[in-house]
């Protein structure tokens, strides 16, 4: 099928405030005609079943084209089946593109066709239950296998198969809890932690979900990524839960949407260039307008928190809400000083100290250079991360005295934030871990390790997913050229090939490397990212930084399990470097040594 993607959008997405079809055409080029007689076979069979008039989102882009139309949230199967068998009978394909479905030249056959799925499919019962629930201001949560009301304590559940003869609603008045949804390109998850920390420090019982999984109260529920909209609803279902934090990530928000519009705050961190050529986003404006896709998961009175230090943010968040929050590192910022006048509430470091302007009264919430996650100050982007987390939870209502107790202390502890900017010393040598796996998270790493190098070497672990361009995984490249490492040992990222061959993005990496002036002796390729690790232990001289971005759950755990061994065994540089622990050795794969 000359199609790459097909989705069903579930909550408010990045096209319209209302559930969808979405399907991602491949074909270059498509022209207008195409479009609008695709378009016309949707409108017709959209039609045909008597669904509500669709709105239609339409675009031609470098790899083809998008076609998203609202459609029935009972019936989205049938509707993503409908924009796949439209966009085949404008190819001409007339081959049975699925068991039991017509060819797309025979219309009438499709139309008799659909009409079974919508009626197999449509639940009228379902509906009016969502209806009347809303109508009594009880949020609604649907998936796959369950409906349910209510947030925390107050929820109350019930399978969608088959669903219960119109179910009791509550006669009490639905208690709202504080929610808060957190996207952006880099810091998602340091921002998420912060808030769910400050919601604890505030006297909630929080739930938070990342890419890292499902947690309550700072514990671990469950191992995954957990930063689209299915870890959302466990989170809002946990029945223990007075407070949600929601990591947001990009590909949940084009594949599926948001799980609910109750947030009181929605906070993005910034946009920098990540994943382009996915989903019909090629630019930084298309990622801009992803990202505040969270602006529709506000309820009424919440509120946008937004980086005044980001062009993307500030030219596509003003026109959303008028009620926003800015955030920046620097007090100075000429955007934030506007927002400042025009009365909004921001935060940002000022004469060394980080300041929370709010209805007229400033707040010192404390020295940036105690903060732990500064890094003394130096950590540019974690200085954005906790004034965006402090303004963001002075915005849902958490006390100044909470914000202030967590700013003090969180990062202090390696564990308060795991594989983000985690820092081991052993003597003289520094080892730096972090998520770092974009060209502005890389340069926002590499220049904490370039402030501390001395006169000591750099060694740098250097990976990237499959699914990422050409061009992104050479600009990845390029960026850590600019360090001068004396050392670049390449891997490939387990579970994240995305259709790649063992070795090909590491080749890629290596070209680009040699391009800008690397040379060959400095890069080193180990394909299993422990043993990337490990080569660069062994690497190590006195005096010596080693930046290691390490992406994979399981080898992140593997990595900060071995650094802790040799910190309790005060290895220094020239012993011999311990074993793996045996839960924790690699398996035998490969090392596409060179």
């Amino acid at each position: 099928m000359a199609f790459t993607d097909s989705r069903r959008l579930t909550g408010p997405n990045v096209y319209f405030n209302r559930t969808a079809a979405a399907l991602e055409a491949l074909s270059q080029p498509v022209d207008e005609a195409q479009t609008t007689l695709w378009r016309s076979h949707v409108e017709n069979l959209a039609a045909a079943l008597h669904w509500p008039e669709p709105d239609f989102h339409v675009k031609c882009h470098a790899k083809g084209a998008s076609l998203a139309f609202t459609a029935p949230s009972d019936q989205l199967y049938c509707a993503t089946e409908i924009n796949e068998w439209s966009w085949s009978a404008v190819c001409g394909e007339n081959t049975q593109y699925a068991p039991a479905f017509p060819a797309t030249d025979d219309a009438v056959a499709a139309l008799h066709a659909f009409r079974r799925m919508a009626a197999a499919e449509a639940e009228p019962q379902l509906l009016d239950f969502i209806a009347d629930a809303e109508a009594h201001d009880w949020p609604v949560l649907l998936d796959e296998d369950a409906v349910s009301i209510g947030f925390g304590a107050q929820t109350l559940s019930w399978p969608r198969h088959p669903f219960p003869e119109k179910p009791h609603l509550p006669d009490a008045v639905p208690k709202a809890i504080p929610i808060a949804i957190v996207t952006g390109s880099n810091g998602k998850t340091t921002s998420v932690r912060l808030l769910a920390a400050m919601a604890r420090a505030a006297g909630y019982a929080c739930g938070h979900n990342c890419t890292d999984g499902l947690f309550f109260n700072g514990v671990l529920v469950e191992a995954d990524d957990y930063s689209g909209p299915a870890g959302a609803r466990a989170t809002l279902r946990h029945p223990r839960v007075e407070a949600a934090i929601l990591e947001t990530a990009r590909g949940g928000l084009l594949r599926r949407g948001l799980a609910t519009d109750q947030a009181v705050a929605a906070l993005v961190t910034n946009i920098s260039e990540d994943h382009f050529g996915e989903y019909g986003v090629f630019s930084l404006d298309d990622l801009a307008k992803v990202k505040l896709t969270v602006a529709k998961g506000l309820r009424p009175d919440g509120r946008l928190v937004l980086n005044a230090g980001d062009p993307m943010l500030l030219r596509h968040g003003e026109a959303l809400r008028g009620n926003t929050a800015w955030f920046a590192a620097d007090w100075n910022c000429a955007a934030l000083q506007q927002k400042l006048e025009q009365g909004a509430a921001v935060c940002a470091v000022d004469n060394g100290h980080l300041s929370l302007h709010a209805d007229g009264i400033v707040h010192d919430l404390g020295r940036i250079e105690a903060m732990p996650l500064s890094f003394h100050g130096v950590a540019r982007y974690n200085i954005e991360n906790l004034a965006g987390a402090a303004l963001c939870a002075h915005v849902i209502g958490f006390n100044l005295e909470a914000i202030k107790t967590v700013l003090s202390d969180f990062g202090r502890d390696n564990a308060d934030n795991p594989g983000r900017l985690q820092h081991w010393q052993f003597q003289d040598v520094r080892v730096f871990l972090d998520y770092a796996h974009n060209p502005e998270g890389m340069q926002g790493f590499l220049g904490i390790a370039q402030a501390v190098r001395g006169q000591g070497r750099l060694a740098v672990l250097l990976g990237q997913a499959g699914n990422r361009e050409n061009d992104d995984i050479v600009k990845l490249a390029e960026c850590v050229a600019q360090f001068h490492p004396e050392l670049v040992v390449l891997k490939d990222m387990a579970g994240y090939e995305r259709g790649r061959g063992p070795g090909e993005v590491p080749a890629l990496l290596r070209s680009a490397l040699m391009m800008q002036g690397v040379t060959d002796d400095a890069v080193l390729t180990r394909l299993d990212e422990r043993e990337a690790v490990r080569q660069i232990l062994q690497w190590a001289q006195p005096g010596d930084v080693l930046a290691l971005p390490v992406h994979g759950l399981p080898e992140r755990e593997a990595v900060h399990a071995l650094l802790d061994a040799m910190s309790a065994a005060n290895w220094q540089a020239g012993l011999a470097v311990p074993e793996w622990p045996p839960e924790y050795e690699p398996e035998a794969v490969g090392n596409g040594c060179a």
